[in-house]
């Protein structure tokens, strides 16, 4: 049986109730999609967009069929998660926490960048693009409205990483590699999770609070060894990359691999791993596949693009040294070619775009010797 708290204790409850309540400065705003959708486009080329993702979220995830069941729920008006996103006190952007998928779903349609596909409610829907609707229903579509939680600047950092943590352990499933440690067991998974310990790969790759403790390390490793194996045209026992998406490509890779691979094949791909580090530590010094010195966190294409196409081009040229890197240095202010072949925010993982940046690195790596 509970015991009575002392009235002196809950005195002392009520007073950190309140304390903490006043660290956690928010406010909720409920705006349009085309209000979202402007916020996220204008100045997004040069990533100077007021509503952005983060470069830990930069990844495209979302299949057609998911995007247009998104579409179709607006247009039914059911109801929808809430966009949350936090304010950046030296530039008063918002940064996307819990919301990319989404917002960038909706911009990808009003652009007439995503065809609906798959609805089981509007089947008339299928096959149309924004820009067939008529102008009245796509008037009536950029007003419906969306909420959105904005965790204010006065916010410390520490309470941004709590809420961050907090929406990692209830509102967000399981991450593809943290499914795939409980379903594709073998020899090739541990092979994978041993190598994402080792220091050099962990002094090159750091890792951003958001992906703490979820695997990714283990994740880009897999990357780098179907991409490598894949690469150019993506189509690798019997998956396409094009057609089954990148979730689907990299869980088969994963399970035909446990069920196949050799010894001698396990030593190789090792070694080529761990020459491609030491690689990218000789030519990246002090950044390895961060895209600037002293960034937190990793962009995914932009790992697979530097890992990947360092792997092929010291394939090429065992003993390259590259005496020029200018090239790799990221600024939205005075873009470049790999700024631009980077920036894509829809279907990052298409294989012309992996197929791209992969190519570019190699190219420019060899070029520069």
């Amino acid at each position: 049986m509970a015991t009575k708290i002392p009235e002196s204790k809950l005195t002392r409850i009520e007073e950190q109730i309140d304390k903490e309540q006043k660290a956690v400065s928010y406010d909720i705003r409920e705006l349009t999609i085309e209000y979202y959708v402007n916020k996220y486009l204008d100045g997004e080329e040069n990533d100077d967009n007021e509503l952005y993702v983060p470069d830990y979220q930069r990844e495209f995830i979302w299949e057609e069929k998911r995007q247009s069941r998104f579409i179709e729920s607006l247009l039914l008006g059911l109801p929808v998660p809430l966009i949350f996103v936090a304010e950046i006190e030296k530039d008063g952007r918002l940064e996307i926490v819990d919301g990319s998928q989404r917002i960038r779903t909706l911009a990808a349609f009003i652009k007439d960048e995503l065809q609906l596909k798959g609805l089981d409610n509007l089947k008339q829907l299928n096959g149309v693009f924004f820009s067939e609707l008529p102008s009245s229903r796509q008037r009536k579509f950029k007003n419906i409205s969306m909420r959105m939680i904005v965790l204010s600047s006065k916010a410390t950092e520490e309470i941004r990483n709590e809420m961050f943590d907090r929406i990692n352990t209830s509102s967000v499933p399981l991450l593809p590699m943290e499914t795939r440690r409980g379903i594709y067991r073998g020899e090739f998974t541990d092979f994978i999770v041993s190598l994402s310990t080792d220091s050099l790969f962990e002094k090159l790759c750091p890792i951003s609070h958001y992906f703490k403790g979820r695997r990714e390390e283990e994740e880009l490793i897999l990357r780098f060894f179907a991409f490598s194996e894949a690469y150019p045209n993506f189509n690798l026992y019997g998956m396409n990359l094009d057609r089954d998406g990148v979730a689907r490509f990299l869980d088969n890779y994963l399970e035909t691999k446990n069920k196949k691979v050799a010894p001698t094949e396990l030593d190789n791909k090792g070694t080529d791993f761990m020459q491609m580090l030491k690689f990218v530590d000789r030519t990246f010094p002090n950044k390895g596949f961060a895209k600037n010195v002293n960034s937190e966190g990793i962009s995914r294409p932009y790992f697979e693009a530097i890992a990947v196409g360092s792997h092929f081009a010291i394939k090429e040229k065992p003993n390259l040294i590259v005496k020029n890197t200018n090239w790799s240095i990221l600024n939205k202010n005075k873009t470049n070619e790999f700024f631009t072949i980077l920036s894509g925010r829809y279907h990052t993982h298409k294989p012309n775009k992996i197929r791209d940046r992969i190519a570019y690195v190699k190219t420019q790596l060899l070029s520069n010797q």
